[in-house]
């Protein structure tokens, strides 16, 4: 694996250990960090990550201490960082059978939250440009496969917004960021092609860092994570339940899951449980799960995710109980149309009611 900088460890962590401190449950532990130690000890906010370094955790040890944290900048004339509490944003696709369905208006969605029914703010149906995360296997089992899926992987990203912006990690027992945001796709081809096909499969602590790395970092209304893998984990510090916990708190990132779980190389325990685990993970954020029966497959499962992607819905509503009350937020949204039949609506499953950095549009995209 290339070395690793210790000092800048904490920068994708920051935003999860503040909104674990927020919240009544014991705080979950860090990746990378002692099961003894707790979120209040993680280490402090650092500038961020630059390309081709380790998210997740260093083999040196704990990283020195860092300066206090400064106020976000305004990002130029596109996206402002701010923290809001309140607003909760949801991107849904609509199916009518296995129909995306594209020609609905505000007036045919209804949103729960907790079983109660809650008042649209914003609506819209619009192509918006996404900052995407490419979260690959690296892996010894991936060697072969990685040719097809490092191309597969970036003809997703050429078939979406031209304003899109996407990094590249590739995780085995450790994860490197080895294309940090760009649109330049010879960039993120450089950054696929980093293979080192080796170790283990941190995969849950990969899905964490980088959602922390996609809402620290992603300047873009919308944010995905698409995570490719032919195996379970059998190395994160995190397990699942955890995982999915920790990208709830970030209230934002959708995971697509693509998993390559043909093949003589798993035993069927190996490959149920691989599939659980994509699935919850892709269905409790919005997203979907994917199992090709060959490689050959991904190439059009891409270009399914891309058509996905940019065919959403997205609703913003306040919620009607104090953002101060703890606890996880059950969200239901429901779509009705005269001449439909019973329409699916896939969005998250809820959210926790925590600080988080969210991203408003203003005036005019950064080009």
């Amino acid at each position: 694996m290339r070395p690793c900088n210790n000092s800048l460890l904490a920068a994708l962590f920051v935003s999860a250990a503040l909104a674990l401190s927020a919240l009544s449950a014991p705080a979950l532990p860090l990746a990378g960090q002692a099961s003894g130690q707790s979120a209040s000890q993680a280490a402090p906010h650092t500038p961020a990550l630059p390309p081709d370094q380790d998210p997740v955790r260093s083999p040196d040890g704990s990283a020195p201490a860092a300066p206090a944290a400064v106020p976000l900048p305004r990002e130029g004339n596109g996206y402002v960082l701010h923290t809001d509490v309140e607003e909760v944003v949801l991107n849904a696709t609509v199916l009518n059978g296995n129909q995306i369905v594209q020609t609905l208006t505000r007036d045919d969605f209804t949103v729960f939250e907790d079983g109660v029914k809650q008042t649209l703010l914003s609506f819209q149906h619009t192509d918006l440009p996404v900052s995407i995360g490419l979260v690959i296997d690296n892996s010894g089992s991936m060697y072969r496969k990685r040719p097809s899926v490092n191309k597969s992987a970036l003809d997703l990203v050429l078939a979406s917004n031209h304003d899109d912006e996407a990094f590249v990690v590739n995780f085995s027992d450790e994860a490197f960021i080895d294309a940090d945001f760009t649109a330049d796709p010879n960039k993120l081809r450089d950054g696929l092609a980093h293979i080192d096909s080796r170790g283990g499969t941190a995969l849950y602590d990969a899905v964490v860092a980088s959602a922390d790395h996609l809402v620290e970092e992603g300047k873009r209304p919308k944010q995905v994570l698409v995570l490719i893998t032919d195996g379970e984990d059998n190395a994160s510090t995190l397990n699942l339940e955890q995982t999915i916990h920790r990208v709830q708190e970030l209230s934002g990132p959708v995971i697509y899951s693509i998993g390559l779980l043909f093949g003589d190389e798993m035993s069927r325990a190996e490959v149920r449980h691989a599939r659980r685990a994509l699935e919850m993970l892709s269905t409790e954020t919005g997203g979907m799960a994917f199992f090709p029966k060959s490689i050959e497959e991904v190439d059009q499962i891409a270009a399914e995710v891309a058509r996905d992607i940019r065919s959403q819905y997205t609703l913003g509503y306040r919620s009607s109980k104090p953002m101060s009350d703890p606890g996880f937020r059950r969200i239901e949204v429901k779509a009705e149309a005269k001449g439909m039949g019973t329409l699916t609506v896939r969005t998250r499953t809820g959210y926790f009611p925590v600080a988080r950095r969210q991203k408003q549009q203003s005036a005019q995209v950064t080009q």
